[in-house]
């Protein structure tokens, strides 16, 4: 866990991912919050349980979730991820109900994963209504039309240049700025089904 503390900031935000996020410069691209990363490179869907009780403990006011493409380089299966990611925001809106979170799109990387990202960008959409968390659809903005991450963003079709970090945010701001207008994930829910079974 990377804390980079501004006790001004009127809220905090916790950014929540893999290598692409543990790449970011999230405090200084997002002064106004008070920022902690929970992303290592390497890091796949079933870290998301190993991070829960350091993000229960912050109770931030914004989470930000952007990881699974690792995961589908592990050969997992699509429902898999979804469920390791479903299982994450309903721990989240029963222990953090008053956060507001945003459920990212997995991102494109090789077009031979491209239907499997598809298929869980699909499950994670509605899943995300379930929990009233916003959901942001990176699809159109980073992949090209064979389902492959676009080569100006990227040069090893996973991992973004300066440039490709600099889409992703085109779209991420305005969502945050969106988000903080939403309501709270509000109260807790039942657990139907636990992803570490």
């Amino acid at each position: 866990m990377t804390e980079l503390d501004d006790q001004s900031s009127p809220e905090s935000i916790v950014f929540v991912g893999d290598s692409i996020t543990a790449a970011g410069d999230w405090q200084k691209w997002f002064p106004e919050y008070r920022v902690t990363v929970e992303a290592t490179p390497g890091d796949a869907t079933d870290r998301l349980n190993e991070r829960l009780p350091a993000i229960i403990d912050l109770q931030p006011g914004t989470l930000a979730i952007l990881i699974g493409a690792n995961d589908f380089g592990q050969s997992r299966s699509v429902e898999y991820v979804v469920r390791s990611i479903e299982y994450f925001l309903a721990m989240v809106r029963q222990d953090v109900p008053g956060s507001r979170t945003l459920v990212q799109s997995i991102l494109p990387r090789g077009r031979e994963f491209a239907d499997d990202i598809r298929d869980a960008n699909r499950h994670l959409r509605q899943y995300a209504q379930n929990v009233h968390a916003q959901y942001l659809d990176l699809w159109a903005a980073m992949a090209t039309d064979e389902g492959e991450l676009k080569p100006e963003y990227t040069t090893d079709r996973l991992h973004l240049t300066a440039e490709g970090y600099e889409a992703w945010l085109s779209e991420l701001r305005p969502a945050l700025e969106r988000l903080r207008d939403a309501p709270p994930m509000s109260r807790p829910i039942s657990i139907i089904h636990d992803a570490r079974v």
